[in-house]
């Protein structure tokens, strides 16, 4: 198995422990981790020779059956992927279409942690980051609201008893759920807009009666952009590319200053004025709002990320190195994380995405006499 240092930018994660690689050596198998790829997240190449690994090149790390990562493979990277599993986030609904072109050409296995279902039908390797970026979208706002980063002055927070700010979360599942706990502890006007009408009482039990929540339409979706201050999309369809619930009109009913969050963007934005950012240039402005798009948010906090990430992904990852792909056919909620294989798209939203149903084929069903 090969463990990949994260090169995207700002991206400081990793895919594995020290402490989940010596879970793998204790089952029999060989860990590579390519040099240097815990150094950011605290954890020396040392401490994964300590755990049983051998500290490898960039090739001979992907030279390997089974690929370990964060994020998805970017450009110089798509010559290493060939016939191997590679298991990471992909989110190949909302990104160029050449990554899946790359992984098709190279007939890899690509197992996406953010389409893998549990029993109840949630997705647990999406949930830890999903957190993270909950937690940290009320944060961003904050900082961007003040009139020195190029915000409208307004603090999200309570001062002698009294909340300021308005804050809207489009979505109340794990992000969503994450940025309203934030976005009322720090003493803000917290509006959660949803689908479902009983999650309200989930909310206000977990958090707060004080939390208001809505049925997410469009015309109360409008209702309540033109008066947050910070508007928190955190919409997700299972695989799929996300819809854009913040039209642009909209956005341009906000106050000038006022913020956007669009957690979203990983699977290609929910706002419509949103488009992909990085960590070294986070926002921009259009029609006098601050847009915050990064697409690895998590990425800003390696050490907490990492540890959450790995405490998820180790059972399923313990599975594939026991058994490869056999794991996936034994579980058909397992084999939901398959994005490609040889050669085709298994997963039928990502083939929607870019209309490219053709190349879709079923798993394990289409191959079961290949």
């Amino acid at each position: 198995m090969g463990l990949i240092k994260e090169i995207k930018s700002k991206e400081y994660r990793v895919g594995i422990t020290p402490t989940g690689v010596a879970a793998l050596i204790a089952r029999g198998h060989q860990v590579h981790v390519e040099q240097g790829a815990g150094i950011g997240s605290g954890f020396s190449d040392q401490s994964y020779e300590q755990a049983g690994a051998k500290i490898v090149g960039t090739k001979q790390a992907w030279d390997q059956e089974l690929v370990v990562k964060v994020k998805e493979p970017i450009e110089p990277e798509y010559r290493y992927l060939k016939q191997q599993i590679v298991f990471t986030y992909f989110h190949l609904a909302g990104v160029p279409w050449a990554l899946t072109e790359a992984l098709l050409a190279g007939k890899t296995s690509a197992v996406a942690y953010e389409t893998l279902e549990d029993e109840n039908g949630r997705l647990p390797l999406l949930a830890p980051m999903s957190a993270v970026a909950g937690n940290m979208s009320v944060q961003m706002g904050c900082h961007y609201l003040a009139c020195c980063n190029g915000g409208k002055g307004v603090m999200l927070g309570s001062v002698l008893g009294k909340r300021h700010g308005n804050v809207l979360i489009i979505g109340d599942g794990v992000v969503g759920s994450h940025a309203a706990r934030t976005a009322y502890g720090l003493g803000a006007n917290v509006t959660v807009a949803g689908l479902f009408p009983e999650n309200a009482a989930r909310l206000q039990h977990e958090i707060s009666s004080e939390i208001g929540f809505v049925i997410s339409d469009p015309a109360t979706i409008a209702e309540h952009v033109r008066s947050a201050d910070l508007v928190v999309g955190a919409v997700l369809t299972h695989g799929a590319r996300a819809a854009h619930v913040v039209t642009e009109a909209m956005v341009k009913t906000m106050q000038p200053g006022s913020v956007v969050v669009d957690v979203s963007i990983d699977q290609g934005g929910c706002i419509e004025t949103a488009h992909l950012t990085t960590h070294e240039a986070p926002v921009f402005e259009k029609h006098g709002v601050v847009h915050y798009c990064v697409g690895n948010m998590p990425g800003a906090y390696p050490r907490t990320s990492t540890l959450a990430l790995t405490d998820a992904t180790l059972p399923y990852l313990l599975k594939l190195a026991d058994k490869g792909l056999s794991a996936l056919e034994q579980d058909a909620r397992f084999a939901k994380a398959l994005n490609t294989y040889q050669g085709y798209i298994t997963c039928l939203p990502v083939a929607e995405a870019y209309a490219m149903q053709e190349h879709f084929r079923a798993f394990p069903a289409a191959f079961a006499n290949a």
